[in-house]
This record gives structure tokens, C-alpha cells and sequence, in this order.
């Protein structure tokens, strides 16, 4: 598969990244049918350790029968890292593989390797991660970057708040616009018993250049897909500066000027709202 094909599949695209347990495959189905973008079947912070390995058998054994999911393997250097690795090539069903703590991009680029095309997500979680962004974001099959804003804030001892995040955060911005690859996906809103709460973190996440935002529940799904997709409101808008902007000169909408680059944001726009209206209609 082709860098460009898998930035615009599923692990490029996905607005909604929903986590569900390993070692719970009575989930599976539901995550599937939540209305996330893509589903995460986790072998990693989900799972304790002596569930491991049974973690991996249901996960390949739900992909290899119908089940379409990326997976979050273990990290690099734990116990179970190699088995994960084997047990994911040549899967059915496996859309990409999210690696957690992404730190070393030569462990990184063996593993992309090793999976013949299938798209990889790097969740940048420690100091050193941040570190080295630039160069795990241009490891060839890497198509994403994501943000472990939880694990992030433990290493380096910050607060876990926008204020405290904001640096890391704009680095994988800027890491992904450097390495040609597509816009990073934010961490975990770990608030559970208030949904929205999900949806105004998205939001200020794609005010800094996020495209996607992890889930851990599926009820957090309806928010975070609002707040990544145009709103009427701002479709209206690009619609209206394309058409001011006639044969590209510089023009005026809503008293403000319309030049080069303003007409490239509302024709980017437009383009996400298309995307995302022919994928909602696919699904009903």
C-alpha cells in the first residue's frame, strides 16, 4: 500500500480511534457498531499481564474471522512485544498497528517493515518521544502520529492540562506537517461520566491542527466526530469565499480579506465536510 492510499484510509483519516479490551471480545462487535471511525483492539494498558496472551488469541482470532480493527500492540522492550508483532503479519482484517511509546525510530522502521504495507501509528508518550518526533513521524509506514497525553504528563512530571500540554501537542503538529504525514490524532479525555467532555477537548485539539482524538468509551464517539467535522456554519463560510474569490483575487467575505490562503482553508474545508458526509451516508 502506498503511503498516500493509507493517509487517506482508516489510520489517516479516522476522527473517532475507539479502544476496547483485548481480552473482551464480547466488545468487540459493539465498538464496531459504536460509529467510530476505527476501532483499537488494545493488547497494551488494557490488559494486565497474565491476560496477555489471551488477549492476542481473541483479538487475531476476531480479525481473522470478520472483524476489522487496528490494534495497539505492547511497547517495544516488554515481555510480549515480539509474539504481538508475529502474531499481527499477514492478519485479516488488521487495518494498522498503534505503537505505544514510541521512542527508537530504527525498532520503529523494523517494525513497519515487517508488516508489509500495513499502516503504523506512532503514540508519542514520553519525553524522549517528543524528543525525536521529527524522525519517528518520517519512518517510511508511518502514516500518524498520536498523542498518550495521560502517560505523557507522568514522564515528564507536567500537569495534565492545555496550559502543560500545549508545547507537545504542537510539536506533533508541526512533526506531522515536517514528515508529509497526516494530522496527528489527540490523546484520551479521561472523563467518563460527562460525554461532551470529550467533544470540547476535540475541539480545542483541532483548533491546534488535530485531525483525530483517542476514545475509551463509545459514548465519547458522537461528540468527538462532531467536533472534527465542518459545522454548517463553517461550510457556509468556505462555500461563500470560494465563490467571492471568482478568478483568485483577493476579495472580501464577512469584512474580512480573502487571499491565497484563506481560499486554500475553505476549500479544505469543504473537501473534509464531502468526506465525512459520504462516510456518515455509507453507514446508515
Amino acid at each position: 500500500m502506498a503511503a498516500t492510499d493509507a493517509m487517506t484510509g482508516p489510520a489517516g483519516l479516522a476522527r473517532s480511534l475507539l479502544f476496547v479490551p483485548g481480552h473482551r471480545p464480547d466488545r468487540f462487535d459493539r465498538a464496531a457498531a459504536s460509529g467510530a471511525d476505527l476501532v483499537v483492539c488494545d493488547l497494551e494498558d488494557a490488559v494486565a499481564g497474565a491476560a496477555k496472551d489471551t488477549a492476542r488469541d481473541q483479538v487475531t482470532g476476531w480479525l481473522d474471522t470478520g472483524g476489522s480493527a487496528a490494534v495497539r500492540i505492547n511497547a517495544a522492550g516488554t515481555p510480549w512485544y515480539a509474539a504481538d508483532c508475529a502474531a499481527l503479519r499477514g492478519l485479516d482484517g488488521l487495518s494498522a498497528v498503534m505503537v505505544p511509546k514510541a521512542e527508537d525510530p530504527d525498532a520503529l522502521g523494523s517494525l513497519a517493515a515487517s508488516l508489509v504495507g500495513i499502516p503504523v501509528v506512532a503514540l508519542v508518550e514520553t519525553a524522549l518521544g517528543l524528543h525525536r518526533v521529527v524522525d519517528l513521524a518520517s519512518v517510511p509506514g508511518v502514516v500518524r502520529l498520536a498523542f498518550g497525553s495521560v502517560d505523557f504528563a507522568l514522564d515528564t512530571g507536567c500537569a495534565q492540562d492545555d496550559t502543560a500540554l500545549l508545547h507537545a501537542r504542537s510539536s506533533l503538529v508541526v512533526a506531522s506537517r515536517v514528515a508529509g504525514v497526516a494530522q496527528p490524532v489527540d490523546g484520551v479525555t479521561v472523563a467518563l461520566d460527562d460525554p461532551n467532555a470529550a467533544g470540547r477537548d476535540a475541539t480545542q485539539a483541532r483548533r491546534l491542527g488535530f485531525t483525530g482524538k483517542l476514545c475509551v468509551h463509545p459514548r465519547q464517539v458522537p461528540a468527538v466526530n462532531a467536533a472534527f467535522t465542518p459545522s454548517a456554519e463553517e461550510v457556509d463560510w468556505a462555500r461563500r469565499v470560494v465563490a467571492a474569490a471568482g478568478d483568485g483575487a483577493a476579495s472580501r467575505v464577512d469584512g474580512e480579506m480573502v487571499d491565497v490562503p484563506v481560499l486554500e482553508r475553505s476549500r479544505r474545508i469543504l473537501d473534509q465536510a464531502e468526506l465525512w458526509t459520504r462516510s456518515e451516508t455509507g453507514r446508515s
